[in-house]
Parts: C-alpha cells; structure tokens; sequence
C-alpha cells in the first residue's frame, strides 16, 4: 500500500504550504500530493482552490495574481506557527526531493481556465530531471491529460476522476485511477487489476478503511495525516 501525504501535514500545518511538506518528510513520507495553479507571471502555484475566499477570506483568483503578490495574502493559520502563505512549486520541492518515492502532481485546469499550464509545468520541471520517473500527474480536467500527454509522451498520468471509466484511462495511456474512496466499489478493483491499472483513493484518515480497501484490492491512499499508518 502506498501513502501519499495528502497536501502535507495538513492535520498540523497548513495545507500545502512548505510547512506542511517539511513536516510530512519529518515524519516520514516518501510520496506526496500537491495540487498547482498558473499564476498571470507564468509561475507556479501550490494551492487546491481557484480562489483565495476559503484560505484567506479575500474572494481573489489565483490566475489574477503574480507570485510576487502571493506574500499580501497571508493563510488562516489554526496551528499557531505563524504566518503561512501560498508558496511557489520551486519552493515546495527541494523540501522534498530527498528520499522522494514518488510525487502526484494534480493540475488545476477546470475547463481550461489555465491555458498553456501544461506546457508551462513540463518546461519547468525540465530543471529537476532527477525526478523524471518519480512524478504522477493528474487532473480532473481529462483533456488537459490528453494535452500533457501529447507534450509528455512518456509522462506516467494517473486518471483522476469522479465517474470511473477505464476505457478513458487506456485511451490516456494512464498507469492508475484515482477516486474518491466513497465511491469505490471491488467492481473497480477487479477492472482496474484486469486492465494493468493501479488504484488509488483519497482523502483516507482511518486505519480500519485503509485495510479493508487494501484487502479489496486498492493500491494506496491519499491521506491528512500519514502517522496513523505508522509501525
């Protein structure tokens, strides 16, 4: 079973921020998910939302921004560790390069409202060619998938998707499926062995889940807090 620090630490820091993936290495974690934005300077943000409201109180989108005005829009911080903000990809990974098994990283891409973030990411992590084989992309957006993978031939996708459908998944050429564990079903287990895909679900933050859905077949989780599933 893999364990993917789900946005980091986010039970004890701030959902990806550099805070929470520092914390999630301390604590061991070797593979993580992130989820990216394209900023209006072409940057790259680590953020879930398209807007600020939920993270900051302030209703801004993330495309209206430059990474240089992402530092006016200090995080809700409940943790007490002081001021978070939204950080840049490039200043996420070098947090977590070492010991790296494996990265996902999601595209926030929703009806294409990021134009050219495909081109944009791949470019990018040209710089850091040591971690190739170790990055899963995903995204809800099932055509940014298919543009990442004309751009990425050999790019390893994995299928996010609300509505399972493996022949979307063969078509795209993707090595899993990701899904929400509330809509798993060992139907889906059994079409995802048979078809050579691996199977993962989130968000997964309780041990007795975690077993059952490894005993019926799924291939690891996403989850808010990895040292629950600790020795």
């Amino acid at each position: 079973m893999i364990y993917f620090a789900h946005r980091g630490a986010n039970t004890r820091r701030v959902q990806n921020t550099v805070e929470a993936f520092a914390l999630a290495r301390a604590q061991g974690a070797a593979c993580y998910e992130l989820d990216v934005h394209l900023l209006q300077d072409g940057q790259l943000a680590v953020h879930h939302d398209y807007s600020l409201l939920n993270t900051t109180g302030i209703d801004v989108p993330l495309s209206t921004l430059t990474s240089s005005a992402l530092k006016n829009y200090p995080l809700k911080n409940p943790f007490a560790t002081g001021t978070a903000v939204i950080p840049l990809l490039q200043e996420v990974l070098p947090v977590i390069l070492h010991g790296l098994e494996l990265l996902n990283i999601e595209l926030k891409n929703d009806h294409n409202i990021y134009p050219g973030i495909e081109k944009h990411l791949l470019t990018f992590l040209q710089g850091y060619p040591q971690l190739t084989s170790k990055i899963l992309f995903s995204s809800f957006d099932y055509e940014s998938l298919v543009r990442l993978r004309a751009l990425a031939p050999q790019a390893r996708i994995g299928l996010l998707t609300r509505q399972f459908d493996v022949q979307q998944a063969l078509k795209l050429g993707a090595e899993s499926v990701h899904i929400n564990h509330i809509r798993f079903t060992p139907g889906i287990a059994q079409s995802c062995r048979e078809n050579h895909l691996k199977l993962y679900c989130y968000t997964v933050n309780e041990v007795p889940l975690a077993k059952r859905l490894a005993d019926q077949g799924v291939d690891g989780i996403f989850t808010d807090d990895i040292t629950i599933f600790q020795p």
